[in-house]
């Protein structure tokens, strides 16, 4: 019996992929093979989306959670009509293609979230799905449906395996985010074979226990059945769904099918050529896709252009009846909204007594969120703490998803997907917080923001040992040089109220950095000479009276007192030294290196580095013969104060440190 337009559509996702990881000898067949049909369903029949504009507002997103199937989706774009072609994908893998390993945001058009790490996925689709709902119930009027789409992300085994799903389907649950569909690709097989031997819960009661309609395809193959089962999900109006699809791994190939063999390596020649023969497909000729099949994609393509139009239309007559709306709608989406910080007088002056950092930026946030509408965010269940909560703004919830507090729970790693995700859905400028040495179950995610060059703001504080009483397992040492040592990650450690200020303009106008404040918790005071210089991550706060400084002191956030301090001393013993603070080393590195020449002349060997944490990282500037105050080990429990003293890093042990090198 001849095979459907529809079926033979599928089969062209099949080969494509074999054919991409083949030619490569590389990647990971078992995840596209049996997927596809469940793919081609949501793609051709379900999903609202528009080859000819990417970027359209309302459509439906898809996030490939199983990142490591990326030929799947790259089938799909090709095939779509999104700019992919038969060479980039016969560039599978290749250094410099259009078609990395796992899919790859801004690298490749339609890609919507970089995706590899099981379970980030699904944590990112549950953000963009809140993001849906707030803009929903912000913008949406009586028939004007303005915001209007669902969330779609697919992964198998793996991803329900990573502790990050558990967390971030919890929340959704809790959210109620009905336009949340989970498509799970269940083929019982891992890389070191059967699930059984490390997975035997039931995935289905787990998310019924999470608040999710769940549904269940026994056949993966069925396509009527998977196109009934979405079109059910979608029905559930007051829970996300999810829809379990038996598959077979490597579908279609019969020495690889069902085996474990099948998920990472290529098939083999012989394979690729008996999946042909076993799909009864017509040209042994690798990449050939017979011209009926590609024309089948492009009438879908044309249908879902309409889909786009009729949104225009709906939407142009929403900007005529509701034109205080379309202005707000407009400055939710302009990047540049925050641009006025920088010259906003009161904003950089709102603090002249002693602050505790993360004070100083609670009262920014409250001071930003009137003048930024689209400001979003929350933390991992200590805004009390991080000072984060935004007054009067309400909480995002089920019951009030126009709030813009959101709860995330005791949920760190999620919390940073889930802030990613809403940064990818677009309109809105989200941060998320929790304490700075949790930002070690922060940090896979925080990797991904970077990789991504998303500008999601990292609110972390109780920066040091400065925490005190709650002792070492709280005291962080070594985040920050983890968190320096991203790459287009930027951190700030600010020593007073303008610097703070000066971190948070940098992070509202960064439409490609993620950003991370760290702050403190005890009161540090506002220091003369700081301010916008702040802006060029390390800046001269008090000057040498000499042309060449006898030292130079370079500290960040709550020891830049102590360095000011020490300045004074060593001037009454005859020894002139210029203070840098040095709040953000990554944007301080970005300064053109005549900026960089003037504020640490090379000229200076006599160098002291500051910070309460680990020296790792500070040779770039104090070099091999400066000195450095501050930790060497793990904190303590006591005071703050008195841990300052205990561990050495006092304005004496500064001055000592400049006079041993004299």
């Amino acid at each position: 019996m001849s095979k459907s337009i529809d079926q033979r559509s599928v089969d062209a996702i099949r080969i494509l992929s074999a054919d991409a990881i083949q030619k490569a000898n590389s990647g990971h067949p078992g995840l596209p093979l049996g997927a596809a049909p469940a793919a081609y369903t949501l793609w051709a029949k379900v999903m609202n989306h528009n080859p000819k504009n990417p970027k359209w507002e309302n459509r439906d997103r898809f996030i490939l959670s199983g990142g490591h199937g990326s030929m799947l989706l790259y089938s799909l774009l090709h095939l779509f009509g999104y700019g992919l072609t038969i060479e980039d994908l016969s560039n599978f893998r290749q250094l410099g293609s259009l078609t990395p390993g796992h899919p790859e945001y801004r690298h490749t058009t339609g890609v919507e979230a970089t995706t590899g790490p099981l379970g980030a996925g699904m944590a990112m689709a549950v953000g963009m799905a809140m993001a849906e709902k707030h803009l929903a119930a912000t913008f949406n009027r009586e028939d004007f449906p303005v915001v209007d789409h669902y969330t779609y992300v697919l992964g198998g085994d793996g991803c329900m395996m990573e502790g990050i799903s558990y967390e971030a389907f919890s929340l959704a649950g809790t959210l109620g985010l009905s336009k949340l569909i989970v498509l799970y690709d269940s083929n019982d097989i891992s890389i070191e074979g059967g699930t059984n031997i490390a997975f035997r819960e039931s995935v289905m009661k787990r998310f019924e226990a999470f608040g999710f309609q769940t549904l269940r395809v026994e056949d993966g193959t069925d396509l009527e059945a998977i196109q009934a089962a979405i079109e059910e999900a979608k029905a559930d109006t007051t829970r996300p769904s999810m829809i379990e699809i038996k598959t077979k791994i490597g579908a279609g190939c019969p020495a690889k099918e069902g085996k474990a063999s099948a998920h990472g390596e290529p098939l083999g020649v012989e394979n690729v050529a008996a999946l042909r023969q076993n799909l009864g497909w017509e040209s042994e000729t690798p990449f050939e896709v017979p011209a009926d099949i590609y024309d089948n994609y492009a009438a879908i393509a044309a249908k879902k252009a309409e889909v786009e139009e009729a949104w225009n239309a709906l939407f142009s007559a929403y900007r005529e009846k509701y034109p205080e709306m379309a202005a707000l709608w407009d400055q939710y989406h302009d990047e540049s909204n925050a641009a006025f910080l920088e010259q906003d007088d009161e904003f950089w002056n709102l603090f002249d007594s002693p602050q505790a950092t993360r004070n100083v930026s609670g009262k920014m946030i409250n001071y930003m969120k009137d003048k930024i509408p689209n400001l979003f965010g929350g933390s991992a269940d200590l805004a009390p703490s991080t000072k984060t909560y935004m007054n009067d703004a309400g909480d995002f919830s089920k019951e009030t998803p126009e709030g813009r507090n959101l709860h995330f729970g005791v949920r760190e790693l999620s919390m940073a997907a889930i802030g990613n995700g809403i940064c990818l859905h677009g309109g809105l400028r989200p941060y998320v917080s929790t304490f700075f040495v949790f930002s070690d179950y922060v940090k896979p995610m925080a990797r991904l923001s970077a990789l991504m060059q998303i500008p999601l703001t990292y609110v972390l504080t109780h920066d040091s040992i400065g925490v005190g009483e709650d002792g070492p397992t709280h005291e962080p040492i070594e985040q920050l040089a983890m968190l320096r040592a991203l790459p287009n990650f930027y951190a700030f450690r600010p020593a007073d109220a303008r610097e703070t200020a000066a971190a948070w303009c940098f992070a509202t106008n960064s439409t490609r950095i993620p950003t991370a404040l760290i702050l403190s918790r005890q009161n540090l005071p506002q220091l003369d000479g700081s301010g916008k210089g702040a802006l060029k991550g390390g800046y001269i706060l008090a000057d040498s009276t000499k042309a060449t400084p006898d030292a130079l002191l370079i500290a960040t956030g709550s020891e830049v007192q102590l360095a000011v301090e020490a300045r004074e001393k060593l001037l009454a013993d005859g020894i002139d030294a210029r203070v840098v603070s040095m709040p953000c080393m990554d944007l301080f590195n970005d300064q053109p290196a005549e900026y960089k020449e003037q504020v640490l002349p090379s000229a200076v060997t006599v160098r002291v580095g500051v910070e309460a944490l680990t020296s790792f990282g500070w040779e770039r500037y104090i070099g091999l013969t400066g000195k450095f105050v501050g930790m060497t080990g793990f904190g303590a429990s006591g005071p703050g104060g008195k841990l300052f003293e205990y561990f050495g890093i006092t304005t004496d042990a500064v001055v000592a440190a400049v006079k041993e090198q004299l």
